[in-house]
């Protein structure tokens, strides 16, 4: 995964040129194709190219794969190929046409990709910025799988952004890609109705596989072109912003409604998970502050309340949180600092018969 060398750029033109001619008797050469995307959710997109491009009526082939630079999943340890390298070289994919440039406008990288001569340059979740030099290199432009229905939640974390307003409806569109952030015309979309338990990790990797059955449905109309012709522009007017999940946001008040915060737990599901701040209070009356991560909730509109009207109650299998407008979140599942995740039960029993509260 390190910059092409001649070595690499013969070993590629001789491999091009051998599939060139195995397939001149039954039809045209392949067109090169050029998969962006880094996360477990693309590494689902380029396993349905490559099991397409396997097939012996194929008319692409995956010329090469970029991906973002491996990264330490935690201190001291060896670097990780990000989750689509991994996939690649899992399915016998060459190493040398793996490429991690750390920003796509490397001219060392531009070089590169030159050389692959790409007709066609497909992004999913890839996580770095084109430029325009690069989007003036393939013939057949840049497409990206986008999970919103655009121009609904362009940018970074449209799933988790769109989770946390409780939407209804979603999808995925298929659009080319412009310098502009998701903006660029829209060839396809498919709408999915979202339930109100589904969280953000779940409904990415749907909308991912939707999108990678969408994109082999247009490849061909791409490759040839006539997409670009049927391609709809995006009305900016309708336009919503979905930027990357802060984890200074993670924190859940309780003067908010219930549903706004079970909302805001599907939404942060898989980073950086919702966190709250409790008191646990003795039986002397002392107190001590108690900080969670709330992994999943439900709503509760109705509750016979007793006592305080801050104490957190159990019942059931749901911690009782009283929130505004009479509203209830039920806690399913928690996990204190340095511990594994619990079920609200084993948290409550844990507890001992001491009191406990929200924070004020």
């Amino acid at each position: 995964m390190a910059r092409c060398s001649p070595q690499l750029r013969r070993h590629f033109f001789c491999s091009a040129a051998k599939s060139a001619s195995n397939t001149a008797a039954d039809g045209p050469k392949r067109k090169n194709i050029v998969f962006f995307g880094s996360p477990q959710v693309a590494a689902s997109v380029l396993d349905t190219l490559l099991a397409a491009s396997s097939s012996p009526d194929s008319a692409f082939q995956v010329a090469a794969v970029v991906t973002q630079p491996p990264a330490t999943k935690n201190r001291g340890r060896k670097p990780l190929p990000s989750a689509v390298a991994q996939h690649a070289l899992d399915r016998g994919f060459p190493g040398d046409l793996i490429f991690s440039p750390k920003r796509a406008g490397e001219e060392s990288f531009l070089s590169d990709l030159k050389e692959v001569r790409p007709e066609l340059c497909i992004t999913a979740a890839y996580g770095n910025i084109l430029p325009q030099r690069f989007l003036d290199i393939p013939p057949c432009g840049t497409v990206n799988i986008h999970p919103s229905l655009l121009p609904l939640y362009r940018g970074a974390a449209p799933v988790q952004r769109a989770l946390q307003d409780g939407v209804g409806e979603t999808g995925v569109s298929l659009s080319y890609t412009v310098r502009a952030l998701d903006a660029g015309p829209v060839i396809a979309y498919e709408r999915l109705s979202v339930d109100d338990f589904i969280k953000a990790p779940e409904l990415l990797a749907i909308l991912f596989n939707i999108g990678s059955k969408l994109l082999l449905d247009e490849l061909p109309s791409v490759l040839d072109g006539s997409a670009k012709q049927k391609a709809k522009p995006q009305d900016d007017s309708k336009a919503t912003l979905a930027p990357k999940m802060n984890f200074d946001e993670s924190w859940l008040t309780f003067d908010e409604e219930a549903k706004l915060l079970h909302n805001k737990v599907r939404a942060f599901a898989g980073w950086p998970r919702t966190r709250a701040k409790l008191q646990l209070m003795n039986q002397n009356g002392e107190t001590e502050a108690l900080d969670i991560k709330v992994i999943s909730t439900k709503v509760s509109t109705s509750c016979d309340q007793t006592g305080d009207e801050n104490e957190v109650l159990f019942s059931g299998n749901s911690l009782l949180i009283p929130c505004n407008g009479s509203t209830w979140l039920e806690v399913l599942e928690l996990q204190l600092p340095g511990k594994k995740a619990t079920t609200a039960r084993g948290f409550w029993n844990g507890l001992r018969g001491r009191k406990l509260l929200k924070s004020p």
